[in-house]
């Protein structure tokens, strides 16, 4: 535990230090903040203390096939892209293993080593409700609404059994917090519904510099840095190459389109770097749409640089529909954090990528993690509801099921496969900031318990939560730079 906890900068008493990242050589920014994280983490966890009858209980449940369900004292909500958008029109398409899983099995892994130590929240389990938002952020905001039925208000008078009596309905969980989302388009789709019932969201990846607003997004916090360091990371590679005239690239939304606004806005301002053409790739884009993106891109063939701010899928097939067009080898890619270090947009067209500079904030490869992902199999880990989706897809075989026959030219799972002995591995780029975000909001509560932050009248509660929240934004840990 100590070594997980030593990567922590900001956890208490760990809280009091700078928290830090690094593009390259570039350290940025400071600790990031929960300015709106603690009052409301307090009304939630005050009403938890003072209403134990909502406590999530394995009885207490409501079925939901699409999510997990860690039964514990406390829910955190979870939001991850487990699966990618489905083709026409389709939700969901296939699973995610590296940003899907690997970040999923990080909150997970948090909350087990959460619940472990006897020093953290005693006598409070930690559990979740952790759902897929399929990289859509519409399908997000649906599957969302599963973590604010608690506070919803129902008249139930009217409604009768068979019998004339009074139907026994069961309260929802009540979700105290959500750690996610991804991408920040799904990010900022989920933050309009939550604030909207005051649940803190914690994000562990979504950099639009737009969510630094603490006035449209006053119940968004993240641990991870906006696109505008990330820009001028980016600038200075390009200046450091020796490059003067480069092309952008971004996903339509707001990951994609603030991240390249951010880029020409710092190359504007710092001169020496011509902007050939911006092109946009439009949602749900189509082979032959891409096929015209790579034309369009060769009208200034001289620019062969590229700056990309796009979503891992548009990043694979933009890779696809230079190799479609013979031209493997002539872009060279600065690629944003979305592209980072994962292996999947580039599987089977390492050619094509070859040469390329992807970024991603300064991280610690969790240790512990490494051990507990590498040890996960079909037997020990039924809690995740779409492992077996990802054993498939890992070792690429087929598991067989009661009354489906197995393809003949299909490999049979046997379950005695191991990750990363029978399948490559490597820790996902954002797995230390899905556990940092967790860790966050456990200290938080934690802090509250300690502080007996639930005692006396409403009035006293609202007074001491502002006391607690000047205590800890004196104590520097908590400023609101980002």
């Amino acid at each position: 535990m100590t070594s997980l906890l030593a990567s922590f900068s900001f956890l208490p008493q760990h809280l009091h230090h700078h928290y830090h990242h690094q593009y390259g050589s570039l350290w940025i920014g400071h600790t990031p903040c929960w300015s709106s994280l603690w009052p409301r983490l307090l009304w939630i966890f005050c009403a938890w203390i003072g209403h134990q009858v909502v406590l999530v209980r394995a009885s207490h449940q409501h079925i939901h096939p699409h999510s997990i369900k860690i039964p514990g004292d406390i829910t955190l909500g979870g939001l991850f892209p487990i699966h990618a958008r489905g083709p026409h029109s389709l939700p969901c398409g296939e699973v995610k293993r590296e940003k899907g899983i690997h970040r999923m099995e990080a909150m997970l892994y948090a909350l087990d080593q959460i619940n472990s130590d006897p020093d953290l929240l005693p006598n409070i389990t930690l559990g979740a409700r952790i759902l897929d938002t399929c990289s859509r952020d519409t399908y997000a905001l649906e599957q969302s609404l599963t973590f604010v039925q608690a506070l919803i208000q129902k008249d139930t008078s009217d409604i009768r059994c068979s019998n004339g009596e009074l139907p026994i309905i069961r309260k929802p969980e009540r979700v105290v917090a959500v750690i996610g989302a991804s991408a920040s388009s799904v990010s900022i789709m989920v933050a309009n519904i939550l604030r909207l019932f005051e649940i803190p969201q914690l994000s562990y990846a979504s950099t639009a510099p737009e969510l630094s607003d603490n006035n449209r997004y006053d119940f968004f916090s993240r641990v991870v840095p906006p696109d505008s360091y990330q820009a001028q990371a980016m600038l200075d590679i390009v200046k450091a190459l020796g490059w003067n005239y480069v092309s952008t690239l971004a996903s339509e939304g707001n990951y994609g389109e603030s991240g390249v606004d951010a880029f020409m806005q710092i190359s504007r301002e710092a001169g020496g770097v011509c902007i050939a053409q911006s092109v946009k790739i439009p949602r749900e884009a189509t082979d032959g749409e891409f096929d015209k993106i790579i034309k369009r891109l060769m009208e200034t063939s001289n620019a062969r640089g590229v700056i990309i701010f796009a979503n891992e899928d548009d990043i694979k097939q933009v890779l696809e529909a230079a190799k479609r067009a013979n031209l493997t080898g002539h872009f060279l890619f600065v690629g944003s954090d979305s592209w980072g270090a994962k292996s999947s947009p580039i599987a089977e067209l390492e050619d094509v990528a070859e040469g390329a500079v992807t970024i991603l904030p300064k991280r610690a490869s969790i240790d512990g993690f490494d051990q507990y992902f590498m040890t996960r199999s079909l037997e020990n880990n039924r809690r995740n509801i779409w492992f077996a989706e990802f054993w498939e897809d890992d070792f690429r075989c087929k598991l067989t099921r009661p009354g489906i026959r197995l393809e003949p030219d299909k490999k049979k799972c046997t379950g005695e496969e191991r990750i990363g002995r029978d399948s490559s591995y490597e820790q996902e780029g954002k797995v230390q900031f899905v556990i940092d975000a967790v860790y966050a909001v456990a200290h938080a509560l934690h802090s509250m318990q300690q502080h007996g932050a639930c005692g006396g009248t409403v009035a006293a509660q609202v007074h001491q939560s502002r006391q607690l929240q000047r205590q800890r934004w004196n104590g520097g840990f908590v400023q609101r730079e980002w």
